[in-house]
């Protein structure tokens, strides 16, 4: 059997992308070598993400092939993890005063050529336009006029470097001076505005992306050394002042205070801590001095988790973004076609048509053919998206999830720890067969000693005092059941009526609303324990949210019994529910309903530990709770990191507004274009107004696309 070839991932800042095609001649450029299995370029971090076969291909050929189609590999510095990587290229940031000078002056000739051309071309001086306005358009065209050159000596056609060259070319040609340096003048304005725009919204992300701690004050035989969080071990101790973010996770050992969450959950509210309290990595102490305890390495914590996966999100691109990019690849190929057709067969085939008159409308085509309003804002608007969801509390691993999110018409939760508390408390002792309620409470906590389960532990709270763990012997977990233990030479049976069942001991029957644990000496029926868990305060809100946006059925999985899950269905209005389910029974369940679905797709929101392999399961999984928890991160498509189920249907309503913000921007884009393509074969439309739609086009989805991080 053939084993499937080891792919290595690597990410590569590229400097040198001064255009939106640029990202999808890279693109092209890289899977034509062999060995690459996927390669994503993202204008808005002007990084690139590829997965190749090392065998076949090594990293320093992709950065020379990368060299060849005239851009830069830069290497990140590994420190910056989350923080903006200092390039030069396409940031966003530029000297403006640099640039308004050139503009002004070339201003100043176009107007004076407009203003005294025709008095030049009607005296023995004609030559007067070309020496007013030649040095205006070498001025303003310059970068263009560069590019395109570099791009055709590289045998690269078709983007709008090469575009822009040949329509104001051939407007020269044919003696239309001034609407040459006009294209070229408006398209370097165009141009510092769009990179202005996107400048923004890297920005924006960036600051999201300012969270990430600095320095870590590390406490060494009684005194503080200052260093980098990332050389800090699990183990040591350091300190926190008031204001200043936590570096890393950690457990507190000295102090209590307020702390600003925001940053990772999006909640305003703060949160109190005291000693023996776990904190995070970008929380802020707002109140106390805090001494912490390290549990984690940097590169571990939840927030390089978050700053990581809100950096890389863009790798996993939505089938819209790679419908325009494989759009790109074609339109303007054709557009280019067309407009040589346009030149050359009117003159040919209708009486009277002039070469002038078509070549005019052609060149007006290739004006229009430029897709840079597309190819950079629909990126653009998916990486607001997602930066917007994650200033939220709400961590989305890419476009393609956000698309998901929005053709959702089933949702399916967890009960424990989901929809409820998680936090049981025991509300009522019933003993039977002679057991009194000190003998049920003493035997069922000694029997539950070394369980993690949040029953087992409110079962030895109700208890309350110190058990010796020699008692307790012959310990057994049985999944989905209960426990089996030996307590001073009885043996013990605590959970579930099907522990019950299957050792063929009937218990009494019990209406009581709650989880219920039995608990069974030596075969025999000892009595059970009621324990209460409390819905969530805003699950009810969630439930009629996520029904006010068109969600068909919510459906509720639990391990509990039916009356549980039945007065918990009630309470908040579920479409359904199944109960009494073991672990591998919530699979089960799941892939009945995917069965069910049809084309709509399902959301699974579990807790992200225990359920792990119901999220890997459905269309979209959810974590709820992920703050801090490995599983959560590592398994789900989306991360809430409250425990709030109000963030499911908020986590939707982002995803269906940047998929509007998308469409709009689709939909603004090819509807100007084409209005501008027919306008200029009929003859209507001028190189004037071509390159204002163009570049209007181009600025007004870059600006709506912004909207989506808001």
């Amino acid at each position: 059997m053939a084993q499937t070839p080891l792919l290595k991932t690597q990410q590569i800042q590229v400097g040198g992308m001064d255009c939106a095609s640029c990202a999808v001649k890279i693109e092209t450029a890289l899977k034509r070598l062999s060995g690459v299995a996927e390669v994503s370029v993202s204008v808005a971090t002007e990084r690139l993400t590829i997965s190749y076969n090392p065998e076949y291909l090594t990293a320093a050929e992709i950065q020379n092939q990368l060299v060849s189609l005239g851009y830069r590999a830069i290497a990140p510095t590994p420190k910056l993890q989350g923080e903006p990587h200092n390039h030069d290229h396409g940031s966003g940031e530029f000297d403006l005063q640099a640039e308004i000078i050139p503009v002004l002056f070339v201003v100043a000739l176009l107007a004076g050529g407009m203003i005294f051309g025709e008095f030049l071309r009607n005296t023995p001086y004609g030559w007067g336009e070309y020496a007013i306005l030649i040095p205006a358009y070498l001025v303003s065209g310059s970068t263009v006029l560069k590019a395109a050159g570099r791009n055709i000596l590289r045998g690269q056609f078709f983007d709008e470097n090469f575009l822009m060259t040949i329509a104001t070319l051939g407007a020269i040609a044919i003696h239309e001076l001034p609407e040459a340096v006009a294209v070229m003048l408006f398209y370097r304005i165009g141009e510092l505005f769009q990179e202005y725009s996107v400048g923004r919204s890297r920005r924006s992300i960036k600051a999201l992306l300012a969270v990430r701690p600095d320095t870590a004050h590390l406490q060494v035989e009684g005194s503080s050394q200052d260093v980098a969080p990332e050389t800090v071990a699990v183990g040591d101790i350091i300190l926190v002042k008031p204001g200043e973010k936590i570096p890393l996770d950690g457990e507190v050992l000295v102090g209590n205070s307020q702390l600003d969450t925001s940053a990772l959950t999006g909640e305003s509210v703060p949160r109190l801590v005291n000693v023996g309290g776990t904190v995070l990595a970008g929380m802020i102490n707002q109140t106390g001095i805090l001494t912490l305890r390290v549990t984690k390495l940097f590169g571990e914590s939840a927030i390089a988790k978050i700053l990581d996966l809100v950096e890389n999100a863009t790798s996993k691109k939505a089938a819209t973004e790679k419908f325009i990019t494989r759009f790109a690849r074609y339109y303007t190929p054709i557009v280019v076609a067309l407009s040589l057709l346009i030149a050359l067969l009117p003159p040919l085939l209708i009486p009277g048509a002039t070469h002038q008159v078509w070549v005019y409308r052609a060149l007006i085509l290739l004006v229009i053919s430029c897709p840079c309003g597309l190819v950079i804002s629909i990126p653009l608007g998916y990486f607001g998206g997602v930066g917007g969801a994650a200033k939220r509390g709400i961590l989305v691993k890419g476009s393609t999830f956000l698309d998901a999110l929005t053709t959702v018409k089933t949702v399916v939760f967890d009960k424990t720890g989901t929809l409820t508390q998680g936090v049981f408390k025991v509300t009522q002792i019933v003993p039977k067969n002679g057991f009194s309620e000190s003998e049920l409470i003493t035997l069922a906590a000694k029997a539950e000693f070394h369980s993690n389960h949040p029953i087992a532990q409110s079962i030895r709270e109700a208890y309350g005092q110190r058990i010796n763990d020699r008692e307790v012997t012959d310990y057994e977990e049985i999944a989905g059941h209960g426990i089996r233990a030996k307590v001073n030479q009885q043996i013990l049976l605590v959970g579930s009526d099907r522990l019950l069942h299957r050792e063929q001991i009937a218990p009494d029957p019990c209406a009581a609303s709650g989880t219920i644990v039995h608990l069974a000496v030596d075969q025999r029926y000892a009595g059970y324990i009621l324990i209460a868990d409390e819905i969530k305060q805003d699950a009810p809100q969630a439930i009629r949210d996520l029904k006010r946006l068109g969600i068909e059925q919510i459906v509720m999985l639990t391990g509990d019994n039916e009356g549980v899950a039945q007065d918990v269905a009630q309470q908040l209005g579920l479409d359904a529910y199944v109960a009494e389910l073991l672990p591998e029974g919530k699979v089960e369940a799941i892939e009945r309903i995917l069965h069910r679905s049809g084309q709509g797709k399902v959301v699974f929101v579990g807790d992200g530990i225990n359920d792990a392999p119901v999220i890997a399961r459905a269309d979209i999984g959810m974590a709820m709770g992920g703050l801090g928890s490995d599983a959560a991160i590592e398994t789900a498509d989306v991360v809430i990191m409250t425990d709030a189920p109000s963030k499911v249907a908020e986590a939707i309503q982002v995803a269906q507004k940047t998929r509007k913000i998308v469409l709009q921007n689709i939909a603004l884009a090819m509807g100007v274009k084409a209005l501008f393509i027919l306008l200029g074969i009929m003859g209507i439309a001028t190189l004037w107004e071509a390159v204002f739609a163009d570049v209007g086009v181009a600025l007004l989805a870059i600006l709506n696309a912004t909207r989506a991080i808001k």
